[in-house]
């Protein structure tokens, strides 16, 4: 399944005003943006340094657990680009991680909406449909390891 179907799942499945995926690079310790629903404002290809939200890459990459922000205040606490997000009309967020068979992680799928859109309920289904990222994460992760180290 590519990630343009993933994102029409969660859209039909949860709902979702801002959808992206973030490929998990470790050895440059990057979050690689490998698809978006907003293109204009979040391009394909951008990238965010580890470093950024630390308490957030543990609990999402290496912890590999969700991480739930209710509320607009709790995105501001997060996110760098909180407004943006709030100029997206969004106010609460979900991040997942997605998980390779082998227990790696690959990246994560972020779900904003306005705020107080989504509960506990949809943060556990948003942590089963990332499942349904993982063939396209895995093919994007070699291949930007691959272009890495022929750099």
């Amino acid at each position: 399944m590519n990630l343009s179907a993933v994102e029409e799942e969660v859209r039909r499945e949860i709902g979702v005003r801002l959808f992206t995926v973030l490929a998990w690079l470790p050895g440059r310790r990057v979050l690689h943006r490998a698809h978006t629903s907003h293109p204009d404002r979040y391009p394909v290809g951008g990238e965010k340094s580890a470093e950024v939200a630390a308490d957030w890459l543990e609990r999402c990459i290496h912890q590999q657990q969700p991480f739930f922000g209710p509320d607009a205040e709790s995105v501001r606490q997060v996110f760098a680009d909180h407004e943006l997000i709030a100029e997206l009309g969004c106010g609460s967020v979900i991040n997942v991680p997605v998980i390779s068979a082998d227990g790696t992680t690959l990246g994560t799928l972020a779900l904003l909406d306005a705020e107080h859109a989504y509960g506990p309920a949809q943060v556990d289904r948003a942590a089963e449909l990332a499942e349904l990222a993982v063939p396209a994460l895995t093919e994007l992760v070699q291949r930007l390891d691959e272009n890495q180290e022929d750099s």
